[in-house]
């Protein structure tokens, strides 16, 4: 199943129409989807796609001068003894060029192109020369694709890159958005679409696998508990792949996994100066595992020093929580007792957080469509002194006014009291007090008590979602 990249192809067509050659930079990380999106993109056109492995320069070279020779029907390519990679481009110039006149381009995708830089460091200031000289006036559309995220962004997008500058476009392709979960999963009602995406985390591969299974709980013991399952080392191949210290960087998420949110804890939990602590939490967020988050109504939230962190991968997080305390009852043939341990408390400990996070993500979608009274500026978390937390919050200073927002994953209808002690804490939020216009929106997976459906229709301050019903 194509879903949800229509934005993404949409950006590849307008680089394809160019009256010039285009260098388009696709990028993220490790299944989410980079090659189905070409895939899908070239199915009709003309277009020469090259997966470059961990092997040596004069390997991949190799390969892929047999690729275009294949290609281009050209017998004496194939048999020709090359030392350098411009030939080949010289070929595949002059064939574009012959398809010009019936208003194709031809588009070359190197995927994985991190690997030809590991191979040769020299390679992107090769591929630069190559592109200057030859294909930036051919009729021709160049791909470069990668998984390893801080390679592709040194090798090609960073300022030191010899190719930085030379693209006409780049595409960090993110997961899924759980607004999507719908389309994977038609029939399932929200409680189960939660719940997959708090493994899946909008990874296709993920959801992929979880797609065949009518039962939670069976999926993550087939998918992630079974030790020659495809996500149970998951985490380790993702960093082995982007950082140098694999080790310090587990060891960095594993502690914001057991609860340690601020900057001076993380450091406390792994015996390290802070100082050592900031520059790895910006590689992770880099890496789109970890977020700093501060309470939405920060007007400075980059010099906040109420920044907590948390992991957003939701996979990374859940393994974290449920596989990597329990790696030894699994390591040793137990994984009965890590399954146990899950089915307490998925919902509880992991489930009930991601729900928050799907509503603060549906608050910008009901101000886009007009569901309520203004257009959010600010969608987040707030939090205040003794512990008190309000989980979702949009705002808009030009309106003065915000929206407090409650999430319930709960089996039992939410009732009126909830709605008092959402009005309580609100009362704690310092922003625009006195002069706010305040609304609370209260979302549940189960439904609402007549008492509280009684509220909400004669208050227009206040908003129900009924996830218990389809949409």
């Amino acid at each position: 199943m194509f879903i949800d990249r229509n934005r993404e192809l949409a950006a590849l067509e307008r680089e394809y129409a160019r009256d010039q050659a285009s260098f388009v930079v696709v990028y993220g990380r490790r299944r989410v989807g980079k090659t189905a999106l070409i895939s899908r993109f070239i199915a009709d056109k003309p277009a020469i796609y090259y997966l470059a492995t961990e092997e040596s320069e004069p390997q991949n070279r190799a390969v892929f001068q047999s690729l275009v020779a294949d290609y281009l029907h050209d017998d004496l390519l194939r048999d020709a003894l090359l030392p350098r990679w411009e030939p080949v481009f010289t070929a595949i110039a002059r064939s574009a060029a012959e398809a010009r006149s019936n208003g194709r381009r031809l588009v070359i995708v190197l995927d994985e192109f991190q690997y030809l830089g590991l191979a040769n460091p020299e390679f992107p200031s090769v591929f630069q020369r190559i592109w200057d000289t030859i294909l930036a006036k051919a009729n021709v559309m160049v791909i470069l694709c990668g998984s390893l995220v801080s390679m592709m962004e040194s090798q090609v997008l960073s300022y030191d890159s010899p190719l930085y500058g030379r693209r006409t476009a780049q595409i960090q392709l993110a997961p899924i958005p759980f607004r999507h979960y719908g389309e994977f999963f038609p029939g399932l009602g929200m409680r189960e679409l939660v719940e997959r995406y708090a493994v899946t985390g909008g990874i296709p591969k993920y959801i992929e696998l979880f797609d065949d299974s009518g039962d939670i709980f069976e999926a993550i013991e087939s998918n992630v508990l079974n030790r020659s399952g495809v996500l149970y080392d998951e985490p380790m191949f993702l960093l082995r792949g982007e950082v140098p210290e694999v080790g310090t960087y587990f060891s960095m998420i594993k502690v914001i996994a057991a609860g340690n949110r601020k900057a001076g804890q993380i450091a406390a939990a792994l015996q390290v100066p802070v100082t050592a602590v900031p520059g790895k939490l910006r590689t992770l967020h880099n890496l789109g595992i970890v977020e700093r988050e501060v309470p939405v109504t920060e007007r400075n939230p980059e010099k906040s020093k109420r920044g907590l962190y948390r992991i957003v991968d939701t996979y990374i997080d859940f393994w974290f929580r449920f596989v990597q305390p329990n790696l030894s009852y699994i390591e040793s043939g137990h994984p009965q007792v890590a399954m146990a341990r899950i089915r307490r408390n998925f919902v509880d400990n992991h489930v009930s957080y991601v729900y928050e996070g799907v509503c603060r993500e549906r608050l910008w979608s009901m101000g886009a469509e007009g569901r309520l009274p203004f257009t959010p500026e600010r969608v987040g978390r707030w939090w205040g002194a003794g512990d008190v937390e309000i989980d979702a919050v949009a705002l808009s200073d030009a309106d003065r006014a915000i929206v407090f927002g409650e999430c319930k994953f709960w089996k039992e209808p939410v009732g009126a009291n909830v709605l008092r002690v959402l009005e309580e804490r609100a009362g704690a939020v310092d922003w625009h007090r006195g002069e706010r216009k305040e609304t609370f929106a209260l979302f549940s997976v189960s439904g609402f008590t007549d008492e509280l459906k009684s509220i909400a229709a004669a208050r227009p301050d206040v908003v129900l979602v009924d996830d218990s019903v389809p949409a």
